[in-house]
């Protein structure tokens, strides 16, 4: 028998890939879980197995190709073995038996429009937002929320009597709102015509660029960000790295300060909660992560990516040396799969290797803060009556106003600095 396999949900918020690579051909004989698609997201690279197995008879799609869920991707001749299996594989057909089972329920549905669909024209006129110059019914407590959230009464659409407001009103509007500014924030307008000034060239942007666009404008109009600054001597730990590599060498790591910076922000958000946190401005709450995954920013061919290690906390720096190696290699081999990606509660971003002072790096909603790293340099420092030459550590904190107030982070910084500045070989091994 005939099987479509088509693209299969690939995760939250994804909605269409780029075909990378077509792993088979016509005439192939597959089994079911074969990778047969190599795939591009927003997030990552990753391979699309087949569901079932056969003979592939008809290939639909090539390299380059955008395609989007749901889209015939291979046609399989199955064998009367292989046969089997597509009925519970047979999600994607699938979506032709619920329009048969949701037949039943339309003839039902005739007769009530007949009573019900004058009445249920009646709300139609209601959701309409209150004319300027007359003051939106609405309770004080329901103008605080608004306030708070930076939203005019008077444009959202009341569900209540007489247009009155309510506070599921204002939140919803909030949501209607969020959604139409991330969608238009890439969109500023048409550009000028360069060419009339010499010769230019167009490149599609990646999926991966697309994505950092889209995001980070939807971060930077949602999140009122605040950068701290302050620098770590990390004489001291330069020495203990310098003492130490051999033995994170020979478990197959490297210990780079970023593997150490790792294990001192784990405890630091252990120790300053708000900053392992996520705020909910519509349902007013906080939301506290029990868990410790981080992020850290890896440059790769195709742009940022940022692989999540998980239960940094619960890790010892030889340990977080050795994933962080092996997560830096699968993000440049194209290898990071959705998962290896999402989750985090914290950032961070070093660019010491490239150089510079120091920079502000973006918050990466919903996190609430992220610190930048920027590359040493040995400098006088006046200490107990001399100038002693010292190895200086730029650190950049960016955080969310909205949660964490300036001296908050001006102490979770400070504390950051301060454990990099005190090494120890516990913090080593466990």
């Amino acid at each position: 028998m005939s099987f479509e396999f088509k693209l299969p949900e690939l995760g939250e918020n994804i909605t269409s890939a780029t075909i990378v690579g077509v792993l088979v051909n016509v005439g192939d004989q597959i089994k079911a879980g074969q990778a047969v698609l190599e795939l591009e997201t927003d997030k990552a690279v990753l391979e699309v197995p087949s569901n079932v197995g056969g003979t592939v008879t008809a290939v639909h799609v090539k390299a380059g190709e955008e395609v989007g869920i749901g889209q015939v991707l291979l046609t399989l001749e199955q064998t009367a073995a292989a046969a089997t299996p597509p009925p519970a594989a047979a999600t994607p057909p699938g979506p032709a038996t619920p329009p048969a089972a949701a037949t039943p329920p339309a003839p039902a549905a005739p007769p009530p429009p007949a009573v019900e669909t004058p009445p249920a024209a009646v709300p139609a006129p209601a959701p309409e937002p209150t004319p300027a110059g007359e003051a939106a019914p609405a309770s004080p407590s329901v103008r605080r929320f608004a306030r708070e959230l930076g939203v005019e009464v008077g444009e959202v659409v009341g569900s209540g009597p007489a247009g009155r407001v309510s506070l599921e009103d204002v939140k919803t509007h909030v949501r209607t709102r969020a959604g139409g500014r991330a969608a238009a924030a890439p969109a500023a307008g048409p550009l000028s015509e360069f060419s009339k000034w010499g010769p230019v060239q167009r490149e599609k942007m990646s999926n991966v660029r697309r994505a950092t666009a889209r995001n980070l404008s939807q971060s930077w109009l949602a999140v009122p960000m605040v950068t701290q600054f302050d620098r770590a001597d990390i004489t001291e730990l330069e020495q203990w790295r310098s003492q130490y590599g051999k033995r994170v060498e020979a478990a197959g790591g490297k210990l780079t300060p970023t593997a150490i910076i790792l294990k001192v922000v784990a405890a630091a958000l252990r120790r300053f909660p708000q900053f392992n946190a996520s705020i909910d401005m519509v349902d007013e709450e906080i939301i506290f992560k029990q868990y410790v995954h981080v992020g850290v920013a890896v440059d790769t061919d195709r742009g940022l990516l940022v692989p999540v290690l998980r239960d940094v906390d619960q890790k010892n720096v030889i340990q977080l040396a050795v994933e962080l190696g092996q997560v830096a290699q699968k993000a440049r081999e194209r290898k990071l799969g959705l998962d290896d990606m999402q989750g985090g509660c914290f950032t961070i971003s070093n660019l010491g290797g490239i150089g510079g002072t120091g920079f502000t790096p973006l918050v990466n909603a919903p996190e609430v803060a992220i610190l930048g790293v920027s590359r040493g340099s040995v400098e006088p420092v006046w200490i107990d009556g001399q100038w002693q030459p010292r190895q200086l550590l730029p650190l950049s904190l960016s955080y969310d106003h909205r949660l964490i107030d300036g001296a908050d982070g001006a102490r979770f910084l400070r504390w950051v600095c301060e454990a990099l500045e005190k090494p120890f070989l516990l913090m080593l091994e466990g």
